[in-house]
């Protein structure tokens, strides 16, 4: 095969035009092109008006090392590179071990399904609950102030990412094409087909719930076990080597290999960890509000008269501005069509995130907008300085909401006057359970709010309209990512001090979204396996 990259053409192109680009790129006869598939397909919206779409396609081609030699020069085309996904081995016969993976986000989904691929049974235990159920505890948060502290956004089958807009793209390097593997596995599992040529692919949360369920019962029928409610206390050590795990009713469970995928927000596994001396260290993360928009007015700034396209669908945005007190604000997870959602775990404290579903028809747009922060700048202490630090800032939230879970918001055009919102304008704010109105430069520390004060401008700048003066701030934006890092080799991927510990994901530090969590999972679970199999080899 062949790939030919950057191949361009007009938004309205018929179908049969990208054979015929093909072709003539290649300059090839038409009956010398044998096949292709669009690898990836993403629009250039440079020019209003003029909106092109770009494909990357992998061809079969007669001659395909004169066609390739021909093009030798050309660096959009060269030989398609063989992404099939090879497992690193097979369970033994006989083999008694089994490993356990802790978490079942994105990165203990694909450890343990890689696991139960290659015949290692392994058994995973989930504080929270199975997807059905954990999906009822969220919308009781949402719609009558009710937090289950084991199952939320936060806490459950699928992990932080399954209410969010479910993207699955990610700028991770990548050489061994395991995000392939992930995509490949989503829609084996029910995800629409559509991922895994999309410049900018999503499953939304509604499809996302049923894919995760679907995957979990794969590995439960090749051997593997789940068991959710099981929230795991404390680890077994013996001179430096894990030997299982004690879960909160007091069941202890043997393994000498731990895949740790916790997530970002579980924070009581933190300390544990930092209490049984694993080695941990702080990281940098970021601060910030929610911000809401009408979506059709995010349409027309960035693709001008072709808005509403259905090729092109909703539109987002990705937006830096580097403020004059040396703060870097930037747009995190933006959520086209999308809501603003209460994602606390914890009793007293607010938290944002952003949502969308699959057909991202929502009225706004959202995304956070957020400041780097930095342990050596910002919260100088130990490993759970940044833990502490969104806690206090959570718990603030909390108390400017109201103490009963609604949201701290105020309209962009108060927050850059300085002066408190009484009233809402055109744009109503989505986040459930409410919010309540008033003086968001409370919320965050004072050179936070300079920075976001100055940026918003700067963004109006890019995306007309963006500061508009009803826009909607929600707050607090604050489990952007890990707070601090679970460290680990980076050959073997277990921690620095204690062996047949694997930590990972986002919880760990290691990722920063679906596809990179799960891509983090999967190497992860072929460390176990080569470790197992190594083992088993010596004592043989």
């Amino acid at each position: 095969m062949i790939r030919l990259s950057a191949l361009s053409l007009p938004l309205d192109h018929p179908p049969q035009a990208l054979r015929a680009a093909i072709v003539r790129r290649l300059g090839l006869r038409d009956s010398d092109l044998l096949d292709y598939t669009v690898f990836k397909r993403s629009h250039d919206a440079r020019r209003h008006g003029a909106i092109a779409l770009v494909y990357i396609v992998d061809a079969a081609v007669r001659d395909e090392p004169a066609v390739l030699a021909r093009h030798a020069r050309d660096a959009n085309i060269r030989p398609a590179p063989d992404m099939d996904y090879r497992p690193v081995g097979r369970a033994p016969a006989g083999l008694q071990e089994r490993p356990l993976v802790i978490g079942l986000g994105p990165c203990g989904l694909f450890a343990a399904l890689i696991l139960a691929q290659g015949g290692f049974r392994p058994i995973v235990l989930e504080r929270g609950r199975e997807v059905r159920r954990r999906t009822q505890d969220t919308w009781a948060l949402w719609r009558r102030h009710m937090l289950t502290p084991e199952s939320n956004v936060q806490f459950g089958e699928g992990g932080a990412g399954l209410f969010s807009d479910g993207k699955l793209y990610s700028q991770i390097k990548d050489p061994k094409f395991y995000g392939r593997k992930v995509m490949q596995e989503f829609v084996r599992a029910g995800a629409p087909e559509d991922i895994l040529y999309l410049g900018r692919p999503h499953i939304g949360t509604f499809r996302l719930t049923g894919v995760v369920a679907a995957m979990r019962e794969q590995i439960i029928a090749l051997g593997g076990e789940v068991h959710f409610e099981s929230r795991v206390t404390d680890l077994l050590i013996e001179a430096g080597q894990i030997r299982g795990v004690r879960l909160a009713d007091g069941e202890e469970l043997p393994s000498r290999h731990v895949v740790l995928a916790p997530g970002h927000s579980a924070r009581d596994v933190f300390r544990m960890l930092l209490a049984r001396g694993v080695h941990l260290e702080p990281k940098p993360f970021s601060l910030g509000f929610r911000i809401e928009h009408p979506q059709s007015q995010i349409d027309r700034a960035r693709f001008g008269p072709q808005a509403g396209h259905p090729e092109l669908g909703a539109a987002d945005y990705k937006l830096v501005h580097h403020a004059r007190n040396g703060r870097d604000v930037y747009s995190f997870c933006m959520c086209p069509g999308g809501t603003v959602v209460a994602a606390t775990s914890e009793a007293g404290r607010v938290v944002t995130n952003g949502m969308s579903q699959y057909s991202r028809n929502e009225r706004n747009a959202n995304a956070a907008i957020v400041v780097g922060i930095d342990p050596r700048r910002d919260f100088p202490g130990g490993p759970l300085a940044g833990v502490e630090l969104q806690e206090r800032l959570e718990a603030r939230a909390f108390e400017l909401g109201g103490g009963d879970y609604c949201a701290p918001a105020q309209l962009v055009g108060d927050f850059l006057r300085g002066v408190p919102s009484r009233a809402l304008g055109e744009v109503q704010p989505s986040y459930q359970p409410g919010v309540k109105l008033g003086d968001l430069s409370q919320a965050l520390p004072p050179d936070i709010i300079e920075a976001i004060r100055e940026a918003i401008p700067a963004f109006a700048r890019q995306i007309r309209g963006f500061d508009r003066g009803d826009a909607v701030l929600t707050g607090v934006e604050t489990r952007t990512s890990s707070p601090l890092r679970i460290s680990r080799d980076p050959d073997t991927l277990q921690s620095l001090n204690l062996r047949g510990l694997y930590p990972g994901g986002e919880g760990a530090g290691y990722a920063g979204g679906i596809l990179s969590a799960g891509v983090d999972g999967i190497r992860l679970a072929e460390s176990v396996i080569r470790d197992l199999l190594k083992k088993e080899a010596g004592a043989a």
